[in-house]
């Protein structure tokens, strides 16, 4: 049973490298991240409520009310973390933003397992995790440091009134770079204003981050109300609410364009798997932590999102522009995976 716990934390890892790419076809159909998020978290809602109903759990909703009052705060972490994939993704890529994420959740999830935080187990800090906590801040930092624009084939042709350095233009060697809207290299984010590259790196470490707290949180609730999916449920029904307002909030002060819903009549039909890939994951990850710990449970997410990123940066899946994995990002990326089974294994 061990075993198939900790299989499930490397597939669920997975999933949220998928997750985080697909939003991005939702993204550009919809025209706006927050958009997107609110759309995509409503979908894993009302998933997770057909299948409550599907499961006879639905009615373990009626518990809610008597719970703590931040058992029920979960579901911010939803929100950010999405919106933060939708933003991330195109401007560093999807080694490099995972690689943030797990920045993130790795010491997130060893301050949860060491101070012994929102009900977890307490452990102590041994060698291999502290070595396993330097190799991925380590890993990250080379991933970063050998960021490379994207790459697209030459099938794509110049946009219509292109320019040089502008999205679908030719470069040497027959590719095109994709710079704008969001840019990608880290250079173009530097200069396209925003952020700024380290605000980004610092939004991609906090959105990593906020995810153990998501699961340590939401596992209190399953205490509480008993029912997995129905604590998904409620987790998910914040996550709703808090995007949906802060939506409307920059609508009203014209921060963000207005949702375009036509547009996904042409989206993939893989583009509306963000939702239940999300779903997945919380579900699983509040029910892994209370049983093989913050620090084994994202060690494993974090080991199966790295791969999928790798290999979706390396291959250009899921439309997304290539990124090919070169020498330094293959030793960042090997530094991860080291320093993840560092902590698991410790």
């Amino acid at each position: 049973m061990h075993a198939l716990f900790l299989a499930s934390a490397l597939l669920v890892g997975c999933l949220l490298a998928v997750q985080a790419s697909v939003n991005l076809q939702l993204n550009k159909a919809v025209g706006t991240p927050y958009g997107a998020s609110t759309l995509q978290l409503g979908v894993a809602t009302a998933l997770l409520a057909l299948l409550a109903v599907a499961v006879g759990a639905i009615g373990a909703v009626r518990l809610a009310p008597g719970v703590p009052f931040w058992h029920l705060l979960g579901g911010l972490a939803s929100p950010l973390y999405i919106t933060s994939g939708i933003l991330l993704f195109p401007r560093l890529g999807a080694l490099a933003a995972a690689g943030l994420f797990v920045t993130g959740q790795m010491f997130a999830s060893l301050g949860l397992d060491l101070f012994g935080l929102f009900g977890i187990a307490r452990k102590p800090l041994s060698v291999g995790i502290a070595l396993g906590a330097l190799a991925v801040l380590a890993g990250i930092t080379v991933i970063i440091r050998g960021q490379r624009p994207a790459q697209t084939p030459p099938a794509a042709g110049p946009a219509p009134g292109g320019a040089p350095g502008t999205p679908g233009t030719p470069v040497r060697g027959g590719t095109a770079t994709v710079t704008a809207p969001a840019a990608t290299a880290p250079a173009a984010v530097r200069r396209s204003g925003g952020l700024g590259q380290g605000g980004w790196i610092l939004l991609g470490i906090v959105a990593g981050a906020v995810l153990p707290v998501q699961g340590a949180v939401n596992a209190a609730l399953r205490k509480d109300i008993h029912e997995p999916v129905t604590t998904a449920m409620i987790s998910f029904i914040v996550a709703t609410i808090t995007i949906a307002v802060v939506l409307l909030v920059l609508l009203a002060t014209r921060r963000t364009p207005r949702p375009q819903l036509g547009g996904l009549r042409t989206m993939p039909w893989w583009g509306w798997l963000g939702g239940a890939c999300a779903a997945a994951y919380v579900t699983a990850t509040f029910t892994l932590i209370p049983t093989i710990g913050a620090a084994t449970t994202v060690a494993l997410t974090v080991t199966g999102q790295q791969v999928a990123s790798a290999v979706i940066d390396n291959y250009g899946f899921l439309r997304l522009p290539r990124r090919p994995l070169t020498a330094p990002r293959l030793s960042g990326l090997a530094l991860l995976i080291v320093g993840s089974v560092l902590v698991q294994l410790t």
